[in-house]
């Protein structure tokens, strides 16, 4: 079977590398550049969707598979060519945990973030009611976030890393190039994070997918320009 994984640069693919590296699942990269800020033309010709990520799968058999949105893909490439790993069965105590934290990022947290940045950017004032309600739903995003990481060293429970990190990671890392924010009043999230970046399949998959960009692991946002 030939995965390829089609990466546009500084985007929500790199969980499929990471993935990928964590499940030791041979894949083969087509890298795109952003023109200048979004997808080109050959990405968002690829999928309706036009956005990252998108992977293609031949799946054994005569009919190609191409797939779009981070989740799918995620749950698609772990149990058609992981065996499952990372993910939490029914039986598993941490189950419902598990279901909650894997949607939280795409579900709740990145749309609270998007909306909250678009209604109200940096130096614009208060943006009125819409602005203070996204803002209000971001801002509880993160706390329950550092909550749950204040007893637990990974979101599904305790210490067993699992695909719902790697759907939490991207929001909290590379989208701050995006809609820079701080972290500096949620420690436990910022100890996540040095976790993360001490995994050696993260590392690899950053180095692979986006060679000239620090991953964003720090407090911080970045400085105005960088990545």
């Amino acid at each position: 079977m030939v995965l390829t994984i089609h990466h546009l640069g500084v985007s929500q693919s790199e969980r499929l590398l990471w993935l990928c590296e964590e499940l030791g699942v041979k894949y083969e990269l087509k890298t795109y550049k952003r023109a200048p800020l979004l997808a080109p033309p050959e990405y968002k010709a690829l999928h309706p969707a036009g956005t990252s990520p998108v992977i293609q799968d031949d799946g054994g058999g005569d009919k190609l598979v191409t797939l779009a949105e981070s989740s799918a893909c995620v749950e698609y490439v772990s149990h058609k060519h992981g065996g499952g790993q990372l993910f939490l069965g029914p039986s598993h105590p941490q189950y419902a945990d598990f279901l909650y934290w894997f949607h939280f990022a795409n579900g709740t947290f990145m749309p609270a973030l998007s909306r909250a940045m678009a209604a109200s950017p940096p130096g614009a004032g208060s943006g009125g009611p819409m602005a203070g309600m996204a803002q209000e739903r971001f801002v509880k995003g993160l706390a329950a976030l550092n909550s749950r990481l204040r007893d637990n060293e990974w979101l599904a429970g305790g210490a067993e890393f699992t695909a719902a990190d790697i759907m939490a990671v991207f929001p909290l890392t590379t989208m701050r190039f995006f809609t820079p924010y701080s972290l500096a009043e949620h420690p436990n999230i910022v100890k996540y994070l040095e976790r993360v970046g001490q995994r050696p399949a993260y590392q690899r998959a950053m180095k692979i997918g986006d060679p000239d960009m620090q991953p964003l692991l720090a407090a911080e946002p970045p400085a105005k320009g960088s990545k």
